[in-house]
């Protein structure tokens, strides 16, 4: 419940009809990881596909009605039209990484290229976090200050900041985000982390 939270903050959303109504909703274009939020929802509701754009990957969308769930993440920090309004929730530490580790699969990634252009045979990575709101990263950026980060740069975007990580934080961040418990993780993000320590070795 931890991951799907983060997954939520980073791209969930939360809508209060007219009538009364309400329901969060995900939506993404990576099905699989969708189905798996699914399940472990215990949800019964379909996947919606998305009218495609020209030259756009397809989108899946997950919606679930619930009043006190819409309430209840309300509570822990998730606003409506949340880009810039979010908060960072209060999270036991035990759940942390996994909270972590849904927010970096929704609004997070990882990068790995040549240390410079003459040199192709020393290769860097470098991760980042993206959010409308500064407090938002502000907060994560102290978070894990306490879990051994020493760096962090906060960068402005058109539409709001990234959060980023050079190598030495990154394989930390790899570390708190993936172990032998996890279940719910985008493999293509793992794979990535795991293709540079390859490298390293």
């Amino acid at each position: 419940m931890a991951y799907v939270l983060g997954f939520l903050f980073a791209d969930g959303n939360i809508i209060h009809t007219q009538r009364g109504t309400w329901f969060w909703s995900i939506q993404i274009t990576d099905k699989e990881i969708l189905e798996k939020i699914k399940k472990k929802m215990g949800s019964s509701h379909q996947l919606s596909e998305r009218k495609k754009k020209p030259g756009h990957k397809q989108l899946y969308r997950l919606q679930i009605g619930s009043k006190d769930m819409c309430k209840d993440l309300l509570a822990l920090g998730l606003t409506e039209r949340k880009s810039k309004t979010i908060l960072f929730p209060e999270i036991p530490l035990e759940f942390f990484p996994d909270f972590l580790r849904g927010y970096f699969d929704g609004d997070g990634g990882v990068w790995i290229g040549p240390k410079n252009k003459r040199n192709n045979k020393t290769f860097i990575i470098n991760t980042f976090f993206t959010s409308g709101s500064k407090k938002f990263l502000i907060s994560l950026i102290s978070m894990l200050a306490k879990m051994g980060l020493t760096g962090g740069s906060l960068v402005k975007k058109e539409r709001g900041f990234d959060l980023k990580y050079s190598i030495r934080d990154s394989l930390i961040l790899y570390k708190i985000m993936y172990n032998d418990k996890c279940s719910l993780f985008l493999n293509r993000k793992k794979e990535r982390f795991e293709k540079y320590i390859k490298l390293r070795s």
